[in-house]
């Protein structure tokens, strides 16, 4: 196996005219746990919907979001639920934790060719944390859980999906994730795989398949910066 490079190495990106950002934990860092907030907000829908204690309710969340990609997911496939309610309710957060980051957004807009924003989330969520960001302008579209009839990640045809819609050529296109999982059909289709870390491993809460392992051998470069990467890329 092949390990994944560290540094940013400008010749390996020379290709690429399409550049897909994952959103939560890939264009701001971990550490900010915004996604605590929809965290919550999930778990507090299940046990509503489902007359569950929060321990029980909190479990079967994360046994769908494990299974299916996605909470919202399993809750359609088992109770049929509305899920432009619960894109609502998960998204129903403070988004204050995000401070303007000028400087990513510099290293966004240097990239050759378009950028897209592709999210398990909603176009509303993904809209708000990438203007609390400063970013939202360097981005030419955003391919949320709606556009992908709401199959999410990791899901082949979801990816296709985003390719066709966009006319996305994938052999001339990478993809920043925080899921290595995620990062499985954007390389067999061809594109470039860059996965974002977590700085320090001892400070979040993450979950062991959600860590990258040295069986993930579709993933090309590890990086837990994203700004210095990009900038990296078109520096010089």
């Amino acid at each position: 196996m092949t390990k994944p490079k560290t540094t940013p190495v400008a010749a390996d990106f020379a290709h690429v005219r399409d550049w897909v950002f994952d959103l939560d934990n890939t264009l701001y860092p971990h550490h900010v746990n915004l996604f605590a907030q929809i965290d919550q907000n999930m778990s507090a829908f299940v046990a509503e919907l489902l007359q569950l204690e929060p321990d029980e309710a909190r479990a079967l969340q994360k046994r769908y979001y494990h299974e299916h990609g996605t909470t919202l997911q399993g809750l359609m496939l088992n109770h049929n639920i509305d899920p432009n309610d619960f894109l609502e309710r998960a998204h129903a957060i403070d988004y204050s934790a995000l401070l303007p980051h000028p400087e990513l957004g510099k290293a966004i807009k240097a990239l050759p060719g378009r950028k897209f924003i592709f999210t398990n989330g909603s176009v509303p969520h993904a809209e708000a944390a990438a203007r609390a960001l400063g970013i939202l302008d360097h981005f030419d579209d955003i391919f949320d859980i709606v556009a992908a009839d709401y199959v999410p990640k990791p899901a082949g045809e979801t990816y296709d999906k985003f390719a066709n819609l966009h006319r996305v050529d994938t052999r001339h296109a990478a993809m920043f994730e925080d899921l290595p999982r995620n990062l499985k059909a954007p390389k067999a289709l061809g594109m470039r795989t860059v996965l974002l870390t977590p700085r320090n491993l001892d400070d979040v809460l993450i979950e062991r398949w959600e860590v990258f392992s040295e069986e993930d051998d579709h993933i090309d470069y590890l990086t837990d910066d994203l700004q210095a990467f990009l900038a990296a890329l078109t520096a010089g």
